[in-house]
């Protein structure tokens, strides 16, 4: 397992997705959007189904587009808390998916993840990217640790923190 060079916390470690992970991947998925889902009055199964259909179609999408990007589990204590995906561009770092499992949310772990994506952009010279939906707990957050929305995209917002771009106001537009 790495460690990530800038984690600021000491009890996060990284290491690559498998396809044994794909059950703890579907399940974190689920996690994200179960409470959204509640709201539908859908049977348990039919939600269930539902969200499984949205995850692989996602995990495929992400897989085709995103060529030569990194598809990291976060561990805690050689426990999987979460995922983070992302992919170095020309000018930036764009965070394609990040997500902690309920029982890591709340720790400092999204904060320490964030932070050691914005320390890599900081010394590669890149911005950092991220399109957030904009009902994401999350989006707070971003907000705290300098990002900013740069394109208003319906149900997502683009937001970029300035990283090490040499340009504070370059945007991927």
């Amino acid at each position: 397992m790495a460690e990530w060079p800038s984690t600021r916390s000491a009890s996060l470690s990284f290491r690559p997705i498998g396809d044994g992970d794909m059950v703890f991947l579907a399940a974190l998925y689920t996690s994200t959007r179960m409470e959204e889902l509640a709201q539908t009055g859908w049977p348990e199964a039919a939600k269930r189904g539902f969200l499984n259909q949205q995850f692989l179609a996602q995990h495929q999408h992400y897989m085709r587009h995103y060529a030569g990007a990194h598809w990291l589990i976060v561990e805690c204590d050689a426990t999987a808390v979460g995922r983070l995906y992302f992919v170095h561009w020309p000018q930036e770092i764009r965070i394609i998916d990040i997500a902690l499992t309920p029982e890591a949310r709340g720790k400092g772990f999204g904060t320490a993840l964030l932070e050691g994506i914005i320390d890599e952009a900081i010394s590669a010279g890149k911005s950092v990217s991220i399109h957030v939906e904009r009902m994401n707990p999350a989006l707070s957050l971003y907000r705290r640790l300098g990002f900013q929305e740069i394109e208003d995209k319906g149900v997502y917002l683009l937001m970029e923190h300035p990283g090490g771009a040499a340009d504070p106001t370059h945007t991927i537009l």
